[in-house]
């Protein structure tokens, strides 16, 4: 069983599908469809169709029919998950020394994939039961609500009950010396403007890659952020455009770069392949991927191109930016998930509480 990439040929959008050895599994095509309909990211369908060959795999050495799973199934494929791939057959043993395979918020993503998977299957027929989900009154939280909610709110609604407990992973911030030591490194100042645009505006990496000459307005000392297809498969995640205002030092960067290095190339995009080939055509994730391995070992920081919005976040929380601004700069939906990206430490607490004057000394203080 395989994962395989596809292209829709009426408008070259990129998919992904689940084979066996009897070609397309139907099942499992037909969700991953509704998500390509939904114009969900084929990083997103990718990841759901790898998930989904873990279960049908797993269903496939029990001798389970996927439309008779009962809960106990659920159970066997997490302790599955966990096993060494080689050592996932029942009849073998394993000793309490070999570490998981799976992490715990790895398992809970692939149930949540299998959980969805049903879901959309009962509405096309299946009756799963209890399989996934289990009735609870007033379960639903927030997100989506289904079509006349307002009538059976008071109803019980399903949720997802077989998840793992997951310790909570708090990015690392970079230190400014951290990030101009990568900057230093940087070869080419192609490398070095990518950085300091993730630096300067807390922009994913994804929405960088997809970044146009038109985007930028070094006038304004602004980047927009535009959800668009592009052709390297980058992608920006909310469906809304952004303008974000950056530093004088990034557009001095941003002109640097085109007469130094990109010269009279004809191209939209402002990160491309200039030394590599396909010449001129736009950088990719797995370019990008190599050139932070690179600068990993060079530099001895092991670092992520995603810290670099969560130290941007925290940057603007600490010098007191409303968290609504960050919120709007970011690009979230939700208030909730800007402060996540906020990882203030002790010693902000405690400068933001003397700042507050609670530590001043007064007649009325009481004595400890």
């Amino acid at each position: 069983m395989r994962v395989t990439r596809v292209l829709d040929p009426a408008n070259d959008a990129v998919s992904f599908t689940l084979l066996d050895e009897n070609g397309v599994v139907a099942q499992a095509e037909r969700y991953l469809r509704y998500l390509a309909d939904i114009e969900r990211s084929p990083n997103t369908i990718k990841a759901h169709a790898h998930d989904l060959k873990d279960w049908f795999t797993f269903l496939g050495e029990i001798e389970c029919d996927w439309q008779t799973v009962r809960l106990e199934e659920i159970g066997a494929f997490i302790r599955w998950l966990r096993r060494p791939p080689g050592v996932r057959q029942q009849s073998v043993s394993v000793l309490p020394t070999v570490g998981h395979h799976c992490s715990e918020a790895t398992v809970n993503r692939k149930l949540s994939t299998v959980s969805v998977f049903y879901q959309h299957a009962t509405r096309h027929g299946l009756d799963r039961g209890e399989l996934v989900t289990f009735g609870e009154r007033g379960a639903a939280r927030g997100g989506w609500r289904p079509f006349l909610h307002h009538i059976s709110k008071s109803a019980p609604h399903s949720r997802r009950v077989v998840t793992l407990p997951t310790p909570s992973k708090i990015p690392r911030l970079l230190t400014p010396d951290e990030v101009q030591t990568i900057l230093d490194a940087c070869e080419h100042l192609r490398d070095r403007l990518l950085f300091a645009v993730l630096y300067d505006s807390g922009i994913r990496i994804g929405e960088a890659l997809g970044l146009r000459h038109e985007d930028v307005a070094a006038a304004e000392r602004e980047i927009t952020v535009r959800r668009r297809s592009n052709t390297n498969g980058a992608r920006s995640k909310s469906p809304h455009s952004r303008t974000i205002p950056v530093s004088a030092e990034l557009v001095r960067l941003y002109a640097d770069y085109l007469h130094a290095e990109y010269g009279d190339l004809d191209s939209d995009y402002v990160f491309v392949n200039l030394w590599g080939r396909p010449h001129g055509r736009a950088l990719t994730y797995s370019a990008v991927h190599a050139l932070v391995r690179r600068l990993r070992r060079d530099t001895g920081i092991d670092f992520d191109p995603h810290w670099y919005r969560h130290t941007y976040a925290t940057r603007m929380l600490r010098d007191k930016v409303p968290v609504e601004v960050v919120s709007k700069l970011l690009g979230h939906a939700s208030l909730t998930t800007t402060m996540t990206y906020g990882h203030l430490s002790s010693d902000d607490a405690r400068r933001a509480l003397a700042e507050a004057g609670w530590f001043i000394t007064t007649t009325a203080a009481v004595t400890l």
